[in-house]
């Protein structure tokens, strides 16, 4: 074995380490993610099922005005993380991956507005599947959280997150989808996100 083997060995073992005793960070921003597309999704259900007066202007509005919230709540709460000392790998490879989530959710969906102005209408079929795409990033967001954390409980949110991606496709077309979609996105990112803040706060 060389030195630098070694060195790499005692590297991926204190990353394993670290990722097992330290707290995850950034649960504020899942908390805040959650929440604010689980209301919008919840507002999307409301106007589509004319609870709320509007139509698709108003769900328009809502999911325009959900992606700025979110990016303000992510500015400020980074610079606050970024302030609270030292951060372990374990941490900086979790906070990597989800922003890698974020960003692929804003690619994909900056793609999908792009295709709407290629094809008109015809775009909606893809929309049909918006929320099983962001409940796979979201997956995958968990899967490496887990992974980093070695959290038996992260790796449960991944799998649910994976089985409520085909769960939502089947009621594309219907009134319940976005319903649904407002319940995964609390379940899956706005509560646990809320377990994670407390518990950091304790440690």
């Amino acid at each position: 074995m060389t030195d630098q083997d070694a060195t790499d060995i005692a590297w991926m073992r204190n990353l394993a380490e670290e990722g097992h005793q330290a707290p995850m960070k950034g649960g504020s921003i899942l908390f805040g993610a959650g929440l604010i597309y689980g209301l919008a999704a919840l507002a999307h259900w409301a106007a589509a099922t004319d609870l709320l007066p509007g139509g698709g202007e108003l769900i328009n509005a809502v999911w325009m005005g959900a992606i700025v919230l979110h990016l303000l709540l992510v500015a400020v709460i980074s610079v606050r993380l970024r302030d609270q000392g030292v951060r372990t790998a374990a941490n900086r490879a979790s906070a990597t991956a989800w922003m890698a989530v974020g960003l692929g959710i804003f690619a994909l969906f900056a793609s999908v507005f792009v295709l709407g102005l290629r094809v008109g209408a015809d775009v909606m079929t893809v929309l049909g599947l918006a929320p099983s795409i962001v409940m796979v990033f979201y997956g995958l967001g968990w899967a490496v959280s887990a992974a980093m954390g070695r959290s038996k409980p992260l790796w449960t949110l991944a799998v649910v997150s994976f089985v409520a991606a085909p769960a939502l496709a089947a009621l594309t077309g219907s009134s319940w989808q976005f319903l649904a979609y407002a319940v995964a996105l609390f379940g899956l990112m706005a509560l646990p996100g809320w377990q994670i803040m407390r518990r950091a706060g304790k440690a």
